[in-house]
Parts: C-alpha cells; sequence; structure tokens
C-alpha cells in the first residue's frame, strides 16, 4: 500500500545525521520535523529567517508570528536564532546547509527537477529552491509517484520548467526510495506491501532494479 504523507517524511527523516543543518521546503518536507529522531542535534534552517526550528506547535502553543517560509506556524528550540532572508539566503548560497528536502511537480532520470512552475496554474512561485539546488550539499527530493491520474511523475526528461539541472540524487515517494545514477532511477527499497512490479508501471523513466529490493522499515 502506497505510503501517507506523514510515512513519506518519516522515511526521510532516517536520512539526517547529528549535527546536520537542514532546510526543509514547502509541503511534505515540513512534515519532516515531527519525525527526527531525539537521540540526536539537528538544526532546521527558514528561508525567512530563522535557524532553530522545532515541530509544528500544539494548537495551546501557536504564535502567529512564528512562521517557517511557507506561513505555516511553527516553534523555535532552545538556542534558535533570527536574522534577514538576505543572511538566510547567503547560508544557503555558501554551502551552509547539509541536506534540503523539497517537494517537486517532476524528477527526471538525468537529475533535474522541476517544482516551481505549471503553466497555466497559480503556484506558490520559486520561493528558495533555485538556491537550494545550487547551495546544498545533498538534496533529498519528498513527492508522489504518480499524479492524480495515475502518470509518471518520474520522468526520462522533465517537461515543466526546470527548478536545477543534474542536482537530485535521492526521491522517496509513497512507492519507493531511489537514487539517480548513470542517467537511471535505482530502485532502492519499496514501501510495505507496494510490489516491484507496480513501481515499474508507475515509473516512465529508466528504471533499474536490482536482485532484492527490501521494504522501509517505519515506525
Amino acid at each position: 500500500m502506497p505510503l501517507t504523507r506523514e510515512q513519506i517524511a518519516e522515511r526521510i527523516a532516517q536520512e539526517i545525521k547529528d549535527g546536520y543543518y537542514v532546510n526543509l521546503g514547502i509541503g511534505i518536507p515540513t512534515l519532516v520535523a515531527n519525525y527526527i529522531p531525539s537521540n540526536i542535534q539537528v538544526m532546521l534552517q527558514s528561508e525567512n529567517g530563522l535557524l532553530g526550528m522545532g515541530p509544528f506547535p500544539k494548537e495551546a502553543d501557536i504564535d502567529p508570528d512564528l512562521i517557517n517560509a511557507g506561513k505555516q506556524t511553527i516553534t523555535a528550540v532552545k538556542g534558535a536564532c533570527y536574522f534577514n532572508s538576505a543572511d538566510s539566503f547567503a547560508m544557503i548560497r555558501g554551502g551552509h546547509i547539509d541536506l534540503t528536502v523539497l517537494g517537486a511537480f517532476e524528477v527526471d532520470q538525468e537529475g533535474s527537477i522541476a517544482s516551481w512552475m505549471v503553466p497555466g496554474k497559480m503556484v506558490k512561485g520559486m520561493g528558495g529552491a533555485m538556491d537550494l539546488v545550487a547551495g546544498a550539499n545533498n538534496i533529498i527530493v519528498a513527492m508522489a509517484h504518480a499524479n492524480k491520474e495515475g502518470e509518471s511523475k518520474l520522468l526520462p526528461k522533465c517537461i515543466l520548467p526546470l527548478t536545477g539541472v543534474h542536482c537530485i540524487k535521492k526521491i522517496v515517494t509513497d512507492y519507493a526510495v531511489l537514487e539517480i545514477r548513470d542517467h537511471a532511477f535505482h530502485l532502492v527499497e519499496r514501501a510495505p506491501g507496494v510490489t516491484v512490479e507496480e513501481i515499474q508501471r508507475l515509473t516512465a523513466g529508466k528504471l533499474v532494479i536490482p536482485n532484492h529490493v527490501p521494504e522501509m522499515k517505519l515506525g
């Protein structure tokens, strides 16, 4: 059975290491903050000027003035600091972010990503995505494997306007964990109960399948 948005976030949280500086994009990526293991120290950075973002607040703890780049209310951890957006983007462009997690409309087998524009539709815009794909040391994409019509979002070549070129190495979808290398999607893990054949059917780009594909381990 395909993963929920929360389960995608939970699986991505397993990729975060102790001491990382991490930026979380809009959508599924914001949920990752709720699944970071309590035994590691991580600093979450937001483009609008916060280093030390915590999980989403409970209703009683909401501060309407404390928001992330997607205008969602958040919490701040002990030791957090605030600064202007120019300083925030200097951190990103200077290569000081260890990992960023981004959503995407499309990713292709060359590692290019389209995440900011659908012609004819109103979307939130580029935000910091173009800076993040250029400046972050590692990028993981969180996305649905296919659109609502069942059409693959993992393509031989992106159709929509690009955010970045040859920059994506790992994707976590509701069906699988995949790595991009050698001009192909390499299947690493599958969602519990999902078959390799289902993943193959929903992947339009070149898919390399090893002899054994383990199921994801989720709590």
